[in-house]
C-alpha cells in the first residue's frame, strides 16, 4: 500500500469553477479506480487559485490477476469419431497460444463445449494512473477550454506544472502536454519559486509552509472564522452567501480577513442596492447589526499578508466609494418626481410585442387585483379595494427608475422605498415589494393581503397572456418562467389558505385583456383550457418536491379539484389513508370497482333498489354504504377529508365480502344492475376525496 499525489498547475482558475472542478475531479478518478478493481483507503481532492489535485492513500500497487473463462466451439465439433481434435479445435487453442490437448470440457444448458481457464494478470497502478488522471481531467465540466502557446493541449487555463508521484518516487508520464516531476510551487507572492515534494504525504503540510491553503474546505473555514471574529468586533452579523463565499475562496490561497468602512451618509440609500454593489463588484461581506440594518462596514478578503494592513484597507474604501456613490446619485435623482409619475415612461415601454406596453401590463394587474381583493373580503379579509388598485398602478413604475436600470435585482424593492417617501398608504408600499415573492422555490411568501393580490395577479397575467400568444413552455425552455409563476400562485393559495378557485382567477385574466376594441385573446377557450391544464400539471413537480408519491398527487388529480387548497386538503388525507392497515385491500376493491362499472354494456343507475338485495353480504354492504353516507355529508361540507376517507375505510370488510359471496354479472338483469349501481354508490363515496384505485400500496 502506498500514496499517490497528483497536482495540475495552472494560472489561476476561474472562481466560480473551481469547488466544481474539484468535485468532478474527484468523483472521476474514484469511479475510474473502482472501475479498474483497484483499491484505496482514502482518497482527497484539493483545490486553490492555481491548483488542482488528488491525494490517494493506501492504494494497491497492482490489480488483482483474474481468472476468465473462454468457451470455444461444441464437443461434438471439436472431436472427430477417433477423439482427435478437428481444425476448429485446433484454430480456437492456437488462438489462445495453447495446445488443443489443454483444453478442458464446459459443461452448459445447451450442451457441452471445449473451453480454457485462463489468468489475467494484473496491471500496476502506477501504469494505469496517468491515463486515468488525464481522462478525469478530460471529462472536466468545462464550457469552453483553452490552448497555451503553441501547444495542442486544451484546458480551462494554461497548465504550468504537473506532478505525479508514489510515494517518494516520480510517476513518469506526460499530462496535459506538461512531464511530470515532484516540484510544486507555493504562493504567487510569497513564495513563488519552485519546491521539491519529498514525498506525497507531505503535501499539504508543505503547501502550508509556502501560504497555501490548499484543502478548500479548510480554506473556506478560515474566512468564515475571520469573518466572524470581525464582525463580532463592532457588534454585527455578516452577510455571508453561499456562492459569494464559494467565489471568494477560490480566489485566494492564504485568506486575510481585514474590515473596512465608508461613509454613513450612503446608508441613507436602499441598503439592498449598497449590498448588491459591494457583493457582486467587489466581492466583499457586509455587516448588518441585530435587527437586519446595513452597517458602515464590510469585510474583504486579501491573499496577502500584508506588513501594512491599513493600506490595503484604505484602497479597498478608495475603491468602494464611488460605487457607493453611483448608487446614492441614483437614488436621489429618482426622487426628483413622484412614484407615480414614472408611469408615464411605461407607456412607450413593451412588455411583450403582442401583449402591450407595461403601462397596460399594470392596468390589467390592477383590475385583476381588485377581483381577488373582493373575494378576499368575502372570506373576511381586512383589505381595501382602492389601495390594491393604487398599488397596481404603481406596481412596475419603479421600472423607469434610474436605480432599477442600474440594479435590475432592485425591482419592487426600490418602488417600496420611493412609494414610502411619497407617503402612499403602508400596506400599497409593502407590497410593491412583496408582488415578486416567492422569487424561487422555498422562497418566502407576500405576508400583507395587498401583496398576495398583486403576486397572484401578476403572474396570471403574465401566464395567460404567453399562453395566448403560443408561446407556452416546450422541453427546457421556459423563457418567461411561467413554470415558476405557475408553482408560486399555487402555493400562495395553498399556504394562505385562500379558498379561491382557479376557474375564476383564469377567466378574469383573460377578461382582463379586452378593451373597447375588442380582445388581445384571439382563442379565448382555448387560452383557457390550456392554462388550466398547465397549472394542474404543476401540482406534480410541487408535492413531489416535498415528498409526496406521484400515484398519491393522480388519485387526487383524477377528481381534478379547482382550488388549490382544496386539492392540498385533499393530498394530506389520502397520505394518511394511505398509511391504514384496509388501505391496499381498499384500492385493490376500488380498482375492481372502477373496472366492473367501465365494462357495464348499460347505464348504471344512481339509486340501489333495496328489495333486489338478496345476499346477505350485498345486504350488509348497502347497509354500511347508507350508514357512510350520513356520516360523510357533513364532513364534505367542512371538507374534512381524512376524516372522510378514515369513516370510509370502514367498508373494507363488507366489501370484500361482498367480492367473494356475491355475483355481480348475474343472469337476473335486474340483480346485475341492482348490484352495479350499488358498486357505483362505494365508487362515489370515495371519489368525494380522491380516486384511490389510482394508488400503488
Amino acid at each position: 500500500m502506498s500514496t499517490i499525489l497528483f497536482e495540475l498547475g495552472c494560472e489561476e482558475l476561474p472562481p466560480k469553477s473551481l469547488k466544481p472542478l474539484r468535485d468532478a475531479l474527484q468523483a472521476s478518478v474514484t469511479e475510474q479506480l473502482t472501475t479498474a478493481d483497484i483499491t484505496f483507503d482514502s482518497i482527497k481532492a484539493f483545490a486553490a487559485p492555481r491548483r488542482l489535485a488528488i491525494q490517494i492513500q493506501g492504494i494497491s500497487d497492482k490489480q488483482p490477476d483474474r481468472t476468465e473463462q473462454k468457451r470455444g466451439p461444441a464437443i461434438k465439433a471439436a472431436f472427430d469419431a477417433e477423439g482427435n481434435p478437428t481444425r476448429a479445435a485446433m484454430g480456437f487453442a492456437k488462438g489462445l497460444g495453447i495446445e488443443a490437448s489443454e483444453l478442458t470440457t464446459i459443461n452448459t444448458d445447451k450442451g457441452d463445449y471445449v473451453g480454457f481457464e485462463q489468468t489475467i494478470r494484473g496491471q500496476a497502478t502506477t501504469e494505469l494512473l496517468p491515463a486515468i488522471f488525464q481522462t478525469a481531467l478530460d471529462n472536466l465540466p468545462i464550457a469552453k477550454r483553452m490552448r497555451s502557446g503553441a501547444s495542442r493541449n486544451e484546458f480551462v487555463r494554461p497548465v504550468q506544472w504537473a506532478v505525479l508521484m508514489q510515494d517518494d518516487t516520480v510517476i513518469d508520464a506526460s499530462i496535459q502536454g506538461h512531464q511530470t516531476g515532484t516540484q510544486t510551487r507555493g504562493h504567487r507572492f510569497h513564495s513563488p519559486d519552485y519546491h521539491n515534494i519529498a514525498h506525497a504525504n507531505d503535501y499539504e503540510q508543505l503547501l502550508d509552509g509556502l501560504k497555501v491553503v490548499a484543502d478548500f474546505d479548510k480554506r473556506q473555514m478560515l474566512i468564515k472564522n475571520q469573518v466572524k471574529a470581525l464582525a463580532d468586533e463592532v457588534n454585527s452579523d455578516a452577510i455571508v452567501p453561499q456562492d459569494l463565499l464559494d467565489e471568494v475562496t477560490a480566489l485566494v490561497d492564504f485568506p486575510i480577513a481585514l474590515r473596512a468602512s465608508f461613509e454613513a451618509r450612503f446608508l441613507q440609500v436602499p441598503q439592498e442596492a449598497l449590498i448588491s454593489t459591494m457583493q457582486a463588484d467587489q466581492k466583499y461581506f457586509c455587516l448588518t447589526d441585530k435587527t437586519g440594518k446595513l452597517q458602515p462596514y464590510f469585510i474583504f478578503i486579501t491573499n496577502i499578508e500584508s506588513k501594512d494592513p491599513n493600506q490595503i484597507i484604505e484602497g479597498n474604501e478608495k475603491v468602494v466609494r464611488p460605487r457607493l456613490a453611483d448608487a446614492e446619485f441614483f437614488f436621489l435623482q429618482d426622487q426628483k418626481q413622484p412614484l407615480f409619475a414614472l408611469t408615464e415612461s411605461l407607456k412607450n415601454r413593451v412588455f411583450q410585442d403582442k401583449l402591450g406596453t407595461i403601462w397596460e401590463k399594470s392596468e390589467r394587474i390592477a383590475k385583476l387585483a381588485a377581483f381577488i381583493t373582493t373575494l378576499m373580503q368575502q372570506q373576511g379579509h381586512d383589505i381595501n379595494v382602492d389601495e390594491t388598485v393604487r398599488a397596481g398602478i404603481l406596481s412596475k413604475a419603479d421600472l423607469a427608475s434610474s436605480l432599477v436600470g442600474e440594479y435590475p435585482e432592485l425591482q419592487g424593492i426600490a418602488g417600496t422605498y420611493y412609494a414610502r417617501l411619497n407617503d402612499e398608504p403602508g400596506a400599497v408600499a409593502a407590497s410593491l415589494e412583496e408582488q415578486y415573492l416567492p422569487k424561487f422555490s422555498g422562497d418566502v411568501l407576500p405576508q400583507t393581503p395587498i401583496g398576495i393580490c398583486l403576486a397572484l395577479a401578476d403572474r396570471l397575467d403574465t401566464l395567460v397572456g404567453i399562453f395566448a400568444i403560443d408561446q407556452a413552455p416546450t422541453g427546457s425552455k421556459d423563457p418567461f418562467s411561467l413554470r415558476r409563476s405557475a408553482i408560486g400562485i399555487l402555493r400562495i393559495l395553498i399556504e394562505k389558505q385562500l379558498p379561491i378557485n382557479l376557474v375564476a382567477l383564469v377567466e378574469q385574466a383573460i377578461k382582463g385583456y379586452s378593451d373597447a376594441e375588442g380582445s388581445k385573446i384571439a382563442k379565448m377557450g382555448d387560452t383557457f383550457t390550456q392554462v388550466m391544464a398547465f397549472l394542474n400539471s404543476r401540482y406534480r413537480a410541487m408535492y413531489t418536491e416535498q415528498g409526496v408519491s406521484v400515484d398519491t398527487i393522480q388519485a387526487v388529480q383524477a377528481i381534478n379539484p379547482h382550488m388549490p387548497l382544496d386539492f392540498d386538503q385533499r393530498i394530506r388525507a389520502v397520505q394518511a389513508f394511505s398509511e391504514l392497515s384496509q388501505a391496499s385491500m381498499l384500492a385493490d376493491s376500488n380498482k375492481r370497482v372502477a373496472n366492473i362499472l367501465a365494462k357495464s354494456e348499460v347505464s348504471v343507475a344512481d339509486t340501489v333498489d333495496e328489495a333486489l338485495l338478496s345476499e346477505s353480504a350485498e345486504q350488509n354492504l348497502y347497509a354500511n354504504v347508507q350508514q357512510a353516507q350520513t356520516v360523510v355529508q357533513p364532513l364534505l361540507e367542512q371538507a374534512d377529508y381524512t376524516q372522510v376517507l378514515q369513516t370510509l375505510a370502514s367498508l373494507d370488510e363488507p366489501l370484500t365480502q361482498f367480492f367473494d359471496q356475491v355475483m355481480v354479472n348475474s343472469e337476473d338483469a335486474a340483480l346485475k344492475n341492482n348490484r352495479l349501481a350499488l358498486l357505483k354508490q362505494v365508487r362515489a363515496l370515495f371519489l368525494t376525496v380522491a380516486d384511490i384505485s389510482e394508488l400503488q400500496l
